[in-house]
């Protein structure tokens, strides 16, 4: 079983930046693909980004594609998401997953956070 504690959130202007960070504690972390998703309120869960095992593949959603970055540190069980050039609709709760395989699909992914939520400000 694996645990990710994600953090990092909080509330930016339009434009900005934020960073968020997962650790994942339990059998062998860093042996899984990691990635994020984002819920808005009354809207879908939304694939964001995720990245191999490696850290060499990654794979992002079409509408962050060039402003998010995400990265991780298998010596520190960590996975990060750089956040810029921040839009309102980027609000949500974001959560970092866990799984075997790197996919934009939720059911791909067995192990999530608590989510950790993110306002942008017009």
């Amino acid at each position: 079983q694996v645990e990710l504690i994600d953090s990092g959130g909080g509330l930016v202007q339009a434009g900005g930046s934020l960073s968020l960070s997962c650790r994942a504690s339990g059998l062998s972390p860093s042996s899984y693909v990691m990635g994020w998703f984002r819920q808005a309120p009354e809207k879908e869960r939304e694939f964001v980004a995720a990245i191999s095992v490696s850290g060499i593949r990654t794979q992002y959603g079409d509408s962050v594609k060039g402003r998010f970055t995400i990265s991780r540190d298998n010596a520190k069980h960590a996975v990060y998401m750089q956040m810029n050039s921040l839009k309102p609709e980027d609000t949500a709760v974001y959560y970092c997953v866990g799984g075997f395989q790197i996919g934009t699909s939720a059911s791909q992914y067995s192990f999530w956070g608590q989510g950790t939520q993110v306002t942008v400000s017009s």
